[in-house]
This record gives structure tokens, sequence and C-alpha cells, in this order.
């Protein structure tokens, strides 16, 4: 079975000037890491759980925010891992200083048979376009240029 994730890529307009709400991994082999690192916030479904269902989840889980509105479907995009990840987009405001996510665990220091326990995301951010496709996955970065392709479509 293929791995595939879902996500949310949240925007705003602050005047009229779009901003894309992204987030940055936790853990330490992230730590340090800035400029393409950011990402959607998503995760891995199955086959037999419906995507945007998954996307909404994985946002709760990611941010502690509970996301809804009018969610348009965005083409997916294919890793260089070849797992595919299908995102929405939708309009909705949160506060970046407020976000708490899910943790994970994972051995600490590498070889130490110690295991940590770290936050899945470690913040989020609002950027506008160009900072956002300098900050996000480059694979990812597609979301928000279809996001900015079908926004100017309706000016």
């Amino acid at each position: 079975m293929k791995k595939q994730s879902a996500g949310i890529l949240l925007y705003k307009f602050v005047d009229k000037t779009i901003f894309f709400f992204l987030v940055h991994p936790g853990g330490p082999l992230w730590k340090n890491k800035d400029l393409e690192s950011w990402s959607i916030p998503k995760g891995e479904f199955t086959d037999d759980e419906d995507p945007l269902d998954a996307a909404i989840r994985e946002f709760k889980e990611e941010t502690s925010f509970e996301v809804d509105g009018d969610f348009i479907k965005l083409e997916y995009v294919k890793l260089k891992s070849g797992k595919i990840v299908h995102a929405w987009a939708v309009e909705f405001e949160v506060d970046e200083t407020l976000i708490k996510s899910n943790d994970f665990e994972m051995e600490w220091p590498p070889k130490s048979g110690k295991t940590e326990k770290f936050p899945e995301v470690d913040r989020g951010e609002w950027f506008q376009t160009a900072e956002a496709l300098k900050k996000i996955n480059p694979a990812q970065a597609d979301f928000i240029i279809q996001m900015v392709s079908k926004i100017s479509a309706t000016l």
C-alpha cells in the first residue's frame, strides 16, 4: 500500500495581502533547520479513511485547532519518497502563539538507548507568499502556487 498524507493549507488576507500558515517540525533533527523545512499541517491516512477528514484530524493533532470552512481541493503532490500528499486550502484564522502539538518518541541522543518525547510541531507562523515559498518544503510549494493562481483568477 502506498503511503499517503493529507493536510490543510490555511490562508488569510491582511489588507489585500495573502498570508499562508505553515508549521515547523519538532524534534532535534529539525531544531536548526529553517528554509525549505516548514510544512502544511499534515499526516498519514489509510485507504479506508476519507482524506479530507484525515487532513482535518491531522491539523488538530499538530496544532490543537479545529478548522472548518469552505475547503478548496488542491492537486496532490508526489514527494521524492513516492508518498502522495493531498491538500485542501481554507481561509481561516488561528493564533500561532497558541499551538499545542501532539508528541512523538524517538531514541535521543542516537544510540543512547534513551527515549525522549518531542512535539511533532514546535511552532507555526503566517508568511506572505514569497517568504512562504522559501520556508516550505520544496515538494509542497506547489500548494501555495496553486492557491495564488486560484485567488488571482478570482480578482
